[in-house]
């Protein structure tokens, strides 16, 4: 009967080990989908439109397509409809930044708002890029700026870049 026991507590332990084993398994191929994603705090929720929040990220693999989202988080508080963004991106290699003006709309025509909502805090994924490719291997630069005409736009807490590869 003494003996029993401890074949039992290694059954146990080997048992524990084993589902420990494929939960890192599950996360590490979790973490090889290819998704990233950085959302940077404006402090205050006051963007001021010197501040631009810059999101850099690796790129290795130029063979698969890949999604990119602009990430904003705002409160039910924010006054307007939409935002304008000036949106600065980097290649690797590139010196300077090429610059666009891009509207992310964040309400319907009835005024609900677009996204997921939990309280007053709303998020918005916007497609910025859909089934791209990077044509270089190295680190990507991607600038926020906000372009409305308040000083500072109120309400606004978080914005950021989401990345996911595209699984085929």
């Amino acid at each position: 009967m003494l003996l029993k026991t401890p074949l039992l507590s290694v059954y146990s332990l080997f048992k524990i080990l084993v589902y420990l084993l494929f939960t890192m398994f599950g996360f590490a191929s979790c973490m090889q989908l290819g998704n990233f994603e950085k959302n940077i705090e404006i402090k205050k929720h006051e963007w001021q439109s010197s501040f631009e929040p810059e999101v850099e990220f690796a790129i290795t693999d130029t063979v698969s397509p890949y999604n990119v989202f602009v990430v904003l988080r705002h409160t039910d508080a924010y006054a307007y409809k939409n935002i304008w963004l000036y949106i600065s991106t980097q290649q690797p290699g590139d010196s300077s930044f090429k610059k666009e003006r891009f509207e992310l709309t964040l309400q319907q025509p009835d005024g609900t708002w677009i996204g997921t909502g939990l309280n007053d805090v709303w998020e918005i994924r916007h497609p910025l890029f859909t089934n791209i490719r990077f044509i270089k291997k190295g680190t990507y630069h991607i600038r926020l700026q906000q372009a409305m005409r308040d000083e500072p736009l109120l309400h606004v807490m978080n914005a950021g870049i989401r990345i996911e590869k595209v699984n085929n």
